[in-house]
């Protein structure tokens, strides 16, 4: 196909291709998600909010709220943590056995509100809205959003405390092992928000290399009565997956909602 007709054909598709399959999604990504060794054993992560699955074309994800949890349940350190145009990157140092949870766990806000009968937004850190709201402002709705944005890594045999629920947010209870992914097979879940099941919440998955085909391909299922979600693996790849929850348990001052968002990328293995 001719470099002209083929950019003719991609605007004619991008005219087409729901809004969805272009909305930014915040992903972590590791190096690597299992390995085996015992010296010396590190992983790179990537951090970043992109059009495209897992490349660097939108702006990178701040490190401030950057949380990894060793297989003891206690924080790593994590090293050499840099923040450039489009991506983060940070090294996370495997010194024991088991599996580590990395996490970016942010409480932020919203607002909307009347300026000189002119209507108003404002977004940002929860600690900062007294202060950049004007006093003035009226009609002021207040929301509260917490996510949380992770991933998974096992060095050496599974197991360790990383996987205990924090109890606070919108969070995921692997049944399955999230390092012990096979294409094909069936993995199983559980949705938590604020440490207890989160029924009836639809959870969107999608495959990466989304820049190499015309279909997003997003599955989209739901928890049951006990928050549980499972799901069949066509085939092996990074995949990324997101719940969201609104509720009436803000807990920030002036906040009548809350909106709990969750975010994870797995590795599916081959058979």
């Amino acid at each position: 196909m001719k470099p002209f007709i083929r950019a003719a054909a991609v605007l004619a598709l991008s005219a087409i291709v729901p809004v969805a399959a272009h909305a930014h999604k915040a992903w972590l990504l590791p190096s690597s998600t299992v390995l085996s060794g015992k010296d010396d054993l590190a992983v790179t992560v990537d951090a970043a909010a992109s059009n495209d699955l897992f490349y660097f074309d939108h702006r990178p994800l701040r490190l401030e709220s950057l949380v990894v949890t060793g297989p003891d349940g206690a924080k790593v350190e994590t090293e050499n943590a840099s923040t450039g145009k489009y991506r983060s990157t940070f090294d996370v140092p495997l010194k024991a056995p088991g599996t580590y949870r990395i996490s970016l766990v942010m409480d932020g806000a919203s607002a909307r509100y009347k300026e000189d009968g002119k209507e108003k937004r404002w977004r940002g850190r929860a600690e900062n809205m007294a202060k950049e709201i004007p006093a003035s402002a009226t009609d002021l709705v207040v929301t509260q959003n917490v996510r949380r944005i992770e991933t998974f890594v096992t060095s050496g045999s599974p197991g360790g405390a990383a996987l205990k629920p924090a109890g606070t947010g919108l969070e995921l209870e692997p049944v399955t092992h999230p390092n012990d992914l096979v294409e094909k097979s069936e993995a199983e879940f559980k949705l938590l928000i604020d440490g207890k099941p989160a029924p009836g919440v639809k959870v969107e998955i999608v495959r990466g290399g989304i820049r190499y085909r015309n279909q997003l391909g997003e599955t989209t299922v739901s928890t049951d009565d006990n928050g549980v979600f499972k799901y069949t693996w066509p085939e092996a790849g990074m995949y990324w997956i997101e719940a969201t929850v609104s509720d009436d348990k803000a807990t920030l001052k002036d906040a009548k909602e809350r909106r709990a968002g969750y975010s994870a990328t797995l590795e599916v293995l081959p058979e």
